[in-house]
């Protein structure tokens, strides 16, 4: 059965356009940001009053794929930079992982970069697949401690709990219909045994 790839969409992760003019007098269409962030929480789903969160762990991108992965608009369309053209550079820093691409190569790439200097799109997103995880059912906090790969980085213009993947959603309302129902089970038994030991009284 095919995987399917989870995307983040974060407040936090941000592109920004660097400086237009290089030292040829040509223009220039690089950008810079973060396509993910370690050790800040994102609550991902909410049921009855209860926030699911996850984490990325500073160890997730160790092992990862991430020998081509491109950079794209909303997770589609046509690739406006490539690791493997070497338009698009990944380093895992002690703050995440940071992107730095030249869209100068495509009339999509040159159009996404004047958005992002305008301001019109300032936030990124990653498309991954996950091989290793923790859950602190007590905390509700998944964190991801290893990803098996990176399929794109994207430049995104939705907001960041509407933009929660579908896959992330699907994990946490499963998670929170599981611990729900247990939780349902304790107070069934727990109502039970009482009842039973108040028949044994009458008696």
């Amino acid at each position: 059965m095919a995987i399917t790839p989870e995307t983040r969409d974060y407040r936090t992760f941000e592109v920004r356009a660097l400086p237009q003019e290089g030292g040829d007098g040509q223009k220039q269409c690089r950008v810079e940001g973060y396509a993910a962030v370690f050790d800040e929480e994102t609550v991902l789903y909410e049921y009855d009053g209860i926030q699911y969160k996850e984490v990325i762990d500073r160890n997730a991108f160790s092992g990862a794929e991430m020998r081509d992965v491109v950079m794209n608009f909303n997770h589609g369309g046509k690739p406006v930079a490539r690791t493997k053209n070497g338009t698009l550079t990944l380093t895992v820093d002690t703050k995440g992982l940071h992107i730095a691409a030249d869209l100068g190569g495509t009339e999509e790439g040159r159009r996404l970069f004047d958005e992002i200097r305008g301001g019109y799109i300032d936030r990124m997103s990653f498309a991954f697949t996950v091989n290793k995880q923790e859950y602190d059912r007590a905390k509700h906090l998944r964190r991801i401690t290893g990803f098996r790969r990176i399929f794109d980085v994207a430049a995104v213009d939705i907001p960041a709990y509407d933009g929660t993947s579908i896959a992330a959603r699907s994990w946490a309302a499963a998670e929170a219909e599981h611990e729900h129902a247990e939780a349902d089970k304790r107070r069934k038994l727990a109502l039970k045994l009482k009842l039973s030991g108040i028949t044994k009284e009458e008696t």
